[in-house]
């Protein structure tokens, strides 16, 4: 389970905003797209919403592994997310889901994601607690238990699953790949106004984010198109859904994720 490790020590787990299915996946999936050695036409939200769409991939005990094949060779990648109250996510057990693992799959890698998932499956299976995930009240906790399940599974046990962590958090003060560390990761909760014959308007508390959008010469063209998402100028907005108002007003409501 060498990929969920390199995620946990690399800065890849963070806190679900909400708990909307959608819109965990697609937080996760742009998290992997803005790895620098993924191909950037790689379209991992929505490869992953469509496979999703087919097949559930909750394991049950609180875990879902959904994933996405890329037709390129490079490296196995995950990027996990921890939703404190759980996501409805229609698991085999009808709990819901509070760990996502999201793999990134390249040609190269599809034997060596099985195994990964195999290995994770037996080790929630043979070693978890649900009930830890549950209680946990914090990011580093969820970090800890994860750190100490993988270990385990891994055969490294009492001390030396400790001294893996220690190990893990020296490593983190070495300068990493441009997005390695997600530290600095925004998100922006916005909503944009469009109406037949005003510029749109954006709601939202970051002054920089309302300059950016409303200075930008295609959101409108962005707004209507199909697509999940669109950049602009650093940062990736996520549409979540519209409504439709009198007068030919519409309102997005988006997230807008930035990695300074």
């Amino acid at each position: 389970m060498d990929s969920l490790l390199d995620a946990l020590q690399e800065g890849r787990l963070i806190e679900l905003p909400d708990n909307d299915k959608q819109d965990s996946l697609q937080l996760l999936a742009h998290i992997i797209e803005a790895i620098p050695s993924v191909p950037t036409d790689t379209d991992v939200a929505g490869l992953v919403l469509k496979r999703e769409e087919n097949y559930n991939t909750a394991l049950g005990k609180g875990f879902a592994v959904p994933h996405a094949r890329a037709s390129f060779d490079g490296d196995l990648y995950c990027a996990v997310g921890w939703s404190p109250s759980g996501i409805a996510y229609g698991a085999p057990d009808g709990n819901p889901v509070h760990i996502v693992i999201m793999f990134l799959v390249p040609d190269n890698q599809r034997n060596y994601y099985l195994k990964e998932v195999s290995n994770i499956a037996k080790a929630l299976n043979e070693l978890h607690n649900e009930d830890s995930i549950k209680t946990a009240d914090d990011l580093n906790t969820v970090r800890n238990y994860l750190l100490d399940l993988v270990t385990t599974a891994k055969s490294i046990v009492g001390p030396e699953a400790r001294a893996r962590m220690i190990q893990l958090e020296v490593r983190e003060s070495i300068p990493q790949l441009e997005l390695k560390d997600i530290t600095n990761l925004t998100i922006e909760p916005l909503s944009i106004i469009l109406t037949s014959n005003l510029k749109p308007i954006t709601l939202s508390q970051s002054k920089e984010l309302i300059e950016v959008l409303e200075s930008s010469q295609n959101l409108t063209e962005h707004l209507n198109n199909n697509n999940t998402f669109f950049d602009c100028l650093g940062w990736r907005i996520l549409k979540k859904n519209s409504s439709n108002y009198q007068g030919g007003r519409i309102m997005y409501e988006c997230l807008a994720i930035k990695i300074k």
